[in-house]
């Protein structure tokens, strides 16, 4: 029997796992606080007795890993399998990953940033499974994307494809990407919170309240999180945030839809868990500004894979990169 090794590297946590090839159960995990501030090769130290561990977990030897998989913040270099200073990982300036880890063990080590290594996962054994042409879109913390098209990942010439969140929708509006009213500003975490308390503070002076402020002082508590628990509450101003959110996702996806006519667009976290808050919204807008033969063809999905798709992200970099060292031979 033959495994994939998945790395999963993040600035709060890292997990090792493994899985058996052709198959979409994980086997075992190690996970572990990554602690930046150690040093990058304290945190590689960590991977690699943790890869150990997890081999031993069900019995295996190197030679019966065809190869590993890291996911890993960007930027980087996935040619090279090369680590190039991510913001959440301060210290990792040109970090040779993959030469570290296949120098260790002997089998062949793959790299790709996360957004990538997600898209990859979901459409694997995710939402995107059967898909020739698929889009992965994070709406977390950030808006980046994965671009599955003619049934490859596609990267571009230097890792830096699918960086939708940096398109401007608005000439104003929130910061995101560092550039105000980018489709990051308006659909991201943090771009759904500033958003938020800029029109809370519109709404206070026409006086009126919401169930989260009733001053001006309580809207600098405003999240993502609470805007939507307080829209499942019924909440005026909540509701409305989140339709303005739809919409631009609807205008972000438009592009998307009109310039690569994907079949499937899978979307996560913040997406995944609100899909009733923004959905309508989201068609409205892209029944608007989408091409109609385009947008027929394609379906806009919650992302499958949950909380453990950063586990199937680093197993899928694996499995995607071993065939395709392999069909090159």
């Amino acid at each position: 029997m033959k495994y994939y090794l998945g790395i999963d590297i993040g600035g709060t946590k890292c997990a090792v796992t493994a899985a058996k090839k052709g198959k979409a159960d994980i086997l075992t995990k190690i996970a572990f606080e990554t602690a930046c501030e150690r040093g990058w090769r304290a945190v590689v130290d960590d991977i690699i007795s943790s890869a150990e561990k997890v081999m031993q977990n069900f019995n295996a030897q190197p030679r019966d890993i065809l190869a590993a998989g890291i996911s890993c913040g960007g930027p980087l270099d996935s040619k090279n399998g090369v680590v190039l200073s991510p913001p959440n990982l301060p210290g990792w300036d040109n970090v040779p990953l993959c030469e570290i880890i296949s120098s260790r063990f002997g089998f062949p080590a793959f790299l790709q940033n996360d957004a990538n290594a997600c898209a990859l996962a979901e459409w694997r054994y995710g939402a995107g499974r059967g898909c020739e042409n698929m889009i992965f879109l994070t709406f977390g913390t950030g808006m980046g994307a994965g671009l599955i098209l003619n049934g490859r990942l596609y990267g571009g010439t230097n890792d830096l494809a699918g960086e939708a969140g940096h398109i401007r929708l608005s000439q104003s509006g929130p910061a995101g990407y560092g550039k105000e009213g980018s489709f990051e500003g308006f659909c991201s975490g943090g771009g759904i919170e500033r958003y938020a308390k800029h029109k809370a503070l519109d709404y206070l002076s026409s006086g009126r309240t919401s169930l989260l402020f009733r001053t001006e002082q309580e809207t600098e508590s405003i999240t993502a999180k609470s805007l939507a628990k307080a829209a499942e509450n019924g909440d005026a101003f909540s509701i409305e945030i989140y339709k303005e959110c739809g919409r631009k996702l609807g205008e972000g996806l438009a592009i998307l839809v009109d310039l690569l006519n994907p079949e499937r667009i899978v979307i996560g976290s913040i997406f995944a868990r609100s899909e009733n808050l923004l959905r309508s919204s989201m068609l409205e807008a892209l029944q608007k500004e989408a091409l109609p033969q385009a947008l027929s063809v394609c379906r806009v999905v919650p992302c499958a894979l949950g909380e453990n798709i950063g586990d199937y992200a680093a197993i899928g970099t694996a499995a995607d990169g071993f065939e395709r060292m392999t069909a090159n031979e």
